[in-house]
This record gives structure tokens, sequence and C-alpha cells, in this order.
């Protein structure tokens, strides 16, 4: 039997009904169904309401469409009903993905139908409603899904009297509750369980002990449930487990045991817990584990060797733990591999010769490394690759050929390596399915004239081209529509930004970063440009000249430090409602700061105004509920008072207002700052006694 990967895969071998076929095939020999069972099941119907939204599965069908007096009127010949061939009973009812819609309660004629043994009904809308009580009353039940199927509150007690059930899924229904009940309770009743899938479901508590007596367990899932404390090291041991999955519960804590040979475990999933310790040598022990994600964990050690001996494994994710550095070369004896994701795990040495004969890989993600050596030619030769990251690494030379006939490349991340030489864009117009392209941080000069006429050029999503000796915008970008991210940053791009990118890819532009060029100014007018959804501006370090360029209200961070802008800030700053780090210092503003800066204290951590000449009083920039945590005012001209709202600001940990022309006694008050760290004060016109020797919190009080 091959791995048990997905959840519908091990359903259909622990389910005895008949999977989703649009007619069942009725023996001649066959009771037919009861006449109040039909009529329960015709007013289960009518209970609801029939939307193609209410179901996500592709395959969804209409199956009670076919629940009809007239015609074939014995409910056993229904779509998703299964009877007794002896008594005529429903025993299953499998209505998931029926486009239902609408509140089920006590009173649902489905509580009527007394000898069902199996009941689905995932993947429709509940409405958020509860699970109703009486559930309870089918106490035949074997199987049970309810997920993907919008219920919510607590997990009624009554669920947990089912004697026989031997498979429960209420997964993804993520406003439902199992905390009184709890899972203790859950794991000590539900003795004969083979099938437990839990996931999105708030359970809010840590992971009994007694779940490791359920001895028939072979599938358990609990992801994002919010569990914590110690997982016990005994359900890893238990007989017949085959999957494991406790992923993102982060507040979980736990190690590793060590695995006997005679385990089944086919898939085992930790991504983003506590997780920690070694990566036992008897991992290899697990001659059947074909998925493997242990990553975001806090795992540490060598990772061992013996995993050569996973010869079925086709998913491993180690990513992002503090392993001891190491090199990997048993990976190229997993020859099933498709997915291997092995970013910062403090590896080096020559990975891709170990990936020579992995054939079948979809995805490669060595990111953040010291993986090295050139990018051997012979890497065309992995057809399947979908998504290759060497970002981040030392790989030096120039980019081979081979590259670009990888036809099936969505991602491709050569970033912040050692490359040289000098590459045409249009040696990547043959990936017609790339969307995310970084080229960052390299040695090599990027050529981005296209000389071939009527070709296609990928739509990409992420463009990141800086350092590549650019010396202007590339012209392919006019044909860009759906980007999110664009870095053109450290480039030698002069003159003014040109009137198409200040406003293109106007409904999907995120991020753009045009810093560290030669850019002077704007070809219109500075306007607030049409990009509705943009989060992040950086157009530090260039030779900006004119007034301050206001983006959307949509921006999270705002940077045009060290330019040559000038004149008044407009008020329309105070429009920036979500900013967090505006930052305009080292330019030449003027005029005095716009009163209403305290719109944006609810919002906004960093301000940072140094070094322009700003004048005039400091407006009250904090209100109550001030989320600031660093002011930088220094270096202007501004003069009066503090004023006293700073009070308000009871996260700031640095205020810079030195070198103005501010004039008082000196604020004392600033000392009742709970996280004030840094302050200072020089150069202005204070007096009377500070408190420079009594306050220990402030650890660097500069030349008050």
């Amino acid at each position: 039997m091959g791995p048990l990967l997905l959840c519908s895969l091990l359903k259909c071998l622990l389910f005895v009904i008949l999977p989703h076929f649009p007619t069942q095939f009725v023996s001649s020999m066959q009771r037919p169904c009861l006449d109040f069972e039909r009529s329960a099941l015709l007013q289960l119907k009518e209970s609801f309401i029939l939307n193609q939204s209410a179901s996500s599965y592709p395959l969804a069908y209409l199956k009670v469409g076919s629940w009809k007096l007239e015609g074939q009127g014995d409910c056993c010949s229904w779509d998703g009903v299964e009877c007794d061939d002896n008594t005529g009973h429903v025993i299953g009812l499998d209505l998931s993905s029926s486009f239902l819609y609408g509140s089920i309660d006590s009173n649902s004629s489905l509580f009527h139908v007394h000898h069902l043994r199996r009941l689905n009904l995932s993947d429709n809308d509940f409405n958020y409603s509860k699970i109703p009580s009486a559930i309870g009353n089918l106490s035949r039940l074997s199987h049970l899904d309810l997920s993907f199927s919008c219920f919510s509150g607590q997990i009624p007690s009554q669920v947990l009297e089912l004697p026989k059930l031997v498979i429960l899924d209420l997964s993804a229904n993520t406003r439902l509750e199992l905390q009184n009940p709890s899972l203790k309770s859950l794991a000590e009743k539900l003795v004969n369980l083979k099938y437990l899938n839990i996931d999105e479901v708030n359970a809010s508590s840590t992971i009994p002990q007694s779940l490791a007596n359920l001895s028939y367990l072979t599938y358990l899932s609990l992801r994002n449930c919010e569990l914590r404390g110690e997982f016990p090291t005994e359900v890893f041991q238990l007989p017949n487990l085959q999957y494991l999955r406790v992923s993102y519960n982060p507040s979980l804590t736990g190690r590793l045991p060590e695995f006997h040979k005679n385990s089944s475990i086919e898939s085992l999933k930790l991504t983003n817990t506590g997780f920690s310790g070694e990566l036992p040598k008897s991992i290899g022990n697990l001659k059947s584990l074909s998925f493997l994600s242990v990553g975001d964990c806090h795992l540490s050690g060598p990772i061992p060797s013996a995993m050569a001996n996973l010869s079925q494994l086709n998913y491993l994710s180690l990513n992002h733990n503090g392993f001891s550095p190491g090199n990997l070369p048993w990976l190229g004896k997993l020859t099933k591999l498709t997915q291997l994701d092995v970013r910062s795990t403090n590896s080096h040495g020559d990975i891709l010769f170990s990936l020579k004969n992995l054939t079948q890989l979809i995805s490669v993600y060595l990111y953040h490394n010291q993986f090295s050596n050139r990018i051997p030619s012979w890497l065309g030769n992995l057809t399947q690759l979908k998504y290759l990251d060497l970002g981040v690494n030392k790989f030096w030379g120039p980019i081979p050929e081979s590259i670009f006939t990888l036809v099936n490349l969505k991602y491709l991340a050569l970033d912040y390596n050692h490359l040289s030489g000098t590459i045409k864009f249009e040696s990547f117009l043959n990936l017609k399915n790339l969307k995310k392209l970084q080229l960052s941080g390299n040695n090599f000069s990027l050529l981005t004239t296209i000389t071939f006429m009527n070709v296609t050029v990928p739509k990409f999503k992420l463009l990141t081209l800086s350092s590549c000796n650019l010396f202007e915008f590339p012209d392919f970008l006019l044909g860009q529509d759906e980007l999110a991210y664009l870095d053109l940053s450290g480039n030698k791009i002069d003159g003014l930004i040109p009137k198409w990118i200040w406003g293109f890819c106007a409904q999907t532009l995120e991020l753009l970063d045009l810093s560290g060029n030669f850019l002077t100014g704007f070809h219109q007018p500075s306007v607030v440009p049409p990009w509705t959804n943009l989060r992040f501006l950086d157009l530090r370090f260039n030779k900006l000249r004119g007034s301050l360029p206001i983006p959307s209200a949509s921006i999270y961070q705002h940077f045009v430090s060290n330019n040559l802008l000038s004149g008044e800030v407009s008020s329309m700053i105070c429009n920036l409602t979500f900013i967090t780090i505006l930052d305009l210092s080292n330019n030449s503003f003027s005029g005095m700061l716009p009163p209403c800066l305290d719109n944006l204290s609810k919002s906004v951590w960093v301000l940072n105004l140094r070094n322009n000449f700003f004048r005039g009083p400091i407006p009250a920039v904090c209100e109550k509920g001030s989320k600031l945590r660093m002011i930088d005012l220094s270096q202007n001209q501004l003069n009066g008072h503090i004023p006293r709202s700073l009070v308000n600001c009871t996260m700031l940990e640095i205020l810079n207002l030195g070198n103005n022309q501010i004039e008082g006694t000196f604020p004392s008050s600033l000392g009742k700052l709970p996280e004030l760290k840094v302050l200072t004060l020089r150069h202005n016109g204070f007096h009377g006694a500070n408190w420079k020797t009594k306050n220990q919190r402030v650890s660097q009080v500069a030349n008050l």
C-alpha cells in the first residue's frame, strides 16, 4: 500500500461507504427504504438552501437533486444514501460537497434516521450553527465527518457518547471549540478511534497522556489547535500509527523518541512547534516514512546521516532549525524525493552534486546556507523542477544555460550569491511559467533590452533585480500588470522616474524599492499614485528633488531619506492611517510640521524627521494608545516647549530632540515613560535640574 498522505485517501481506506458516484447500483434483492426514513430525508433536503458557494470541492454536485418521490422513489437509490440490504434501513449518508447552506439543530429530521452508521456532511456551509446535541441519538455511528462545514461553538459532549465511533473528522471549523468536554475527555471515551482529525479546532489545552492509549489509531491530526505543554513521546510509539500531524502549535514542546524498526509511521508533520533536541539516528528506522516536516522548530545537533535509509521519502523539510554545521551527501540516496527544503539549516558543501540523480524533484529550497561551488550544467536534467531557491549561499561562476531549459519553473531565486558574467534577460523568456524571479546581489550585469520582436514576457508577481548593474528602467516592465513585489534598488539608474512607473500595476503592487540609485525626480507632479494595495515604498539614497511624494493610504512603510527633497510637508501625509514607519530624514524639508500628525500615533511605530529645516513648535504627536517606539526630530529648527502629550507615548523607547531651539524647564515628566531607553536633548535651551543620575532605566542618555 502506498503512503497515506491525504485525509481523503485514508478515509477512503477506512470508510466502508461507497465513494462519490452519481448513481448507486441496488441489488434486485435489496429491500426498499422505509417510508418514515424517506420522509425524514426529504424534510432534511427542504431544510436547506441549495447554494453553489456553500461547497468548494471542484467536483461538488447537487446530490439531493435526485431525492424525489416521483420516478425513483426508493431512497436507497438516491445519491449519497446507503441502505442495509436486509432491513432497508438507511445506514450511510454522504452529503459531502452538496451545496447545502443553512443552520442545523436538534429538531432536524436527520436525527430521526436512527440506524445511521456513517454520516458525512463535509464541505457544506451550516452558517456557524452549533453541532446539535441530538447527534447523540445516532448511537450506531462509526464514521462522522463534519469537516469544512462552518460549525461553531463547543463540541457537544454527546459526540463523546458515540461508543462505536471509529472515524471522527471535525477539521477546518475555525470557530469550533474542544474545551468542555476537552481533548482529554475525548481520548478517554472514544477508545476505538482509528482516525481523528480536529485541525483548526480550538482545543487550547495540553495533549493528554491518555491519547497514547488509543491503540487502534492510524491517523492523528491536531494542526493549529492552540495546544501547549509537553507532547507525550508514547504517542509516537502507537502500534498502528501511520500519520501524525501537530503542526502550527508553537507552544507545544517535546522531543523525538528513539524509533523502533517495526514502526508503521508514514507521515510525520511537526512544523512550527516547540520541539527541540536532536533528530535521533533511529529516525532511519522509519522505512515507510514518505513525508517528514520538522521546519521552524528548535531542533539542534547534527542532521543524522542515517536519514539515507529513508528510501520511501518524497517530502523532506528541515528548514529553519539550529542544526550543527554539516554537509548533506546522504541526500543522493533519497531517489524518490520530490520536495526538499533545507533553508537556514547551517549546511555547507556541494549539495547540488548530491541532487544529480534525484530526477523527480519538483521543489528545491536551499536558501540561507553556506552551499558553494559552480551551478552545474546538468541541473537542466531535473526537468520536473517548478521551484528552485539557491538564494543567499556561496555559489559562484556564470549561470549555466541549462537553467533556461527548465520550462516548468514557476519560482527561481539565485539572489545574494557570487554569480558573475553577463546575463541577457532574453534568456528567461523561455520560462513561460515563471512568476517569481530573484537575481539581486550578485556580481553579474543584467542586460534587459529585448532584441526579439513579438516575444511574450512572463507575467511576474515578484521580481528582485537589486544590484544587477542596471542603468535604466527595464522596458519589459511596461507590459507587466500582475507584479506585487518589485526591487530595483542598488543599481545605477539615473534621471527622472518615468510616468508609467509611478502607478503601474495599480491593483497588485505591494512593494516598490527604488532606493540606492541616482534618480533625480518625477516625470509628473507628485500626486497620490493609484496603488490601492501598496504597503512598502522605498526611495532612499537617491538625488530626488521637489516636494514629498505622498503614497496611497494603504501604505505601511514609507522611506524617502537621504535625498534633496524640499518644501513643506503636505497635510495629506496625515491620511496614511495604516503607516508604521515614516522616514523623511536627511532632506531639505522646511516649514511647520502638520498639526494633524497625531492622527498617525495609533499606527506609526517609527517617526524619523531628522536633519531637515522644520521650524515652529512640535505638534502633539501622541494620543492615548500611541504605538510610537521611536521619535527622531533632531537637527531641525523646532522651537517652543516639549508637548505634554509625549507622556501618552507609553511604548516609546527612543526620543531624540537634539540640535533644535526648544526651550523651557527640563522635561522631568519624560522619566515616567516606562519603556524609554535612549533620550537625547542636547543643544537646546532647557534649564533646571535633570534626572540623569536618578533614572537608571534610561540606559543611554546623550548630552542632556
